[in-house]
């Protein structure tokens, strides 16, 4: 990879991406939304990659260089013709409504699907050979059992309805079209840049301020990778991922999730309450969330790399940092 496009790289994990690529060499198109309230946290990461110019840094390789084109993922195929550069792979994180009423609007999703299918014809027309998707553990529905593509899909919000078909319709543009077609679905991924509704972030948010939160009795088996981790996973589907295939993403481990909350208090103070098992259970609770990564693993080599631990340290300061 030498050009690269990516939408929604203000997202959490758009930014990795960027932020790994860069530090490769590799220069980056970040498509993002006009006055993104979110710009700051690329810039912030990428400022903490060191030199993205382009100069030569003496024992170092030399840094992509990062454009950032501002445009509505509802208006996306304005662009074609207009980015430059001859690309060689999209990255496609841009997604509208995953959270509140807009995750079960029909119209809002169905605008989704169709911005999907816009950023593969606008690759295509910008040269990349490969189009790498987001896809979500919503696409599954409620199931028990480790997750991989073989499992049935039977989505029940209209975000997970519209991710399925957001994956199978781009697979099948991208075949039409000659492009090499790879489908990521993630299970559960946190780090810096997180939103700030995910448990994770609002967890380490409400924390840092000593303040007393209600969780649910957190025996759901849950397997949350750390963000930088998830990046590198995209980013050796992109390289080496095998065309028309879904893999899930995930760090391949698990816990209850009531650890996982334990292990975010105990970084920040190890006295405080947590109040666990004093909320309900939501409405179609998936209590299992296991990846099966062994495809991802064969196929492309990736390895997840940091700790729940290690991830939350590194969270938890940038929680700090970005108040």
């Amino acid at each position: 990879m030498k050009n690269v496009i990516i939408t929604g790289a203000t997202g959490m994990i758009g930014m990795h991406v960027a932020k790994v690529l860069l530090n490769q060499g590799v220069n980056v198109t970040a498509i993002v939304r006009p006055m993104s309230e979110k710009m700051r946290n690329l810039e912030n990461l990428i400022d903490g990659a060191g030199d993205i110019a382009g100069s030569e840094t003496s024992g170092q390789q030399e840094k992509g260089e990062l454009r950032i084109v501002e445009c509505s993922l509802w208006d996306i195929s304005t662009l074609r013709d207009k980015l430059g550069w001859e690309h060689d792979v999209m990255f496609h994180f841009g997604w509208g409504h995953t959270f509140g009423p807009g995750r079960n609007d029909a119209s809002k999703q169905e605008s989704n699907v169709k911005a999907t299918l816009d950023a593969v014809h606008l690759a295509y027309e910008s040269g990349c050979k490969t189009f790498v998707g987001a896809g979500s553990q919503a696409e599954f529905g409620i199931v028990s059992g480790v997750l991989s593509d073989e499992l049935p899909k039977d989505p029940i919000t209209g975000y997970g309805i519209a991710k399925l078909a957001a994956g199978r319709l781009s697979q099948l543009e991208c075949k039409n079209l000659g492009m090499k077609h790879v489908w990521g679905r993630i299970l559960s991924c946190y780090g810096p840049g997180d939103n700030d509704y995910t448990m994770v972030m609002s967890a380490i948010r409400s924390m840092l301020k000593g303040e007393r939160m209600k969780f649910t009795p957190a025996e759901q088996v849950w397997d949350y990778i750390y963000a930088e981790d998830c990046a590198k996973a995209f980013i050796a589907m992109a390289e080496k991922g095998v065309d028309q295939k879904c893999y899930t993403i995930g760090s391949g481990s698990h816990r209850l999730l009531r650890e996982y909350i334990y292990a975010i208090r105990d970084e920040i103070d190890p006295g405080l309450d947590v109040g666990i098992g004093e909320r309900e259970y939501n409405e179609n609770q998936v209590m299992y969330l296991v990846a099966d990564i062994n495809d991802l693993v064969a196929d492309t080599g990736f390895c997840p790399e940091t700790s729940f631990e290690e991830g939350i340290k590194k969270t938890v300061e940038w929680a700090r940092n970005n108040p």
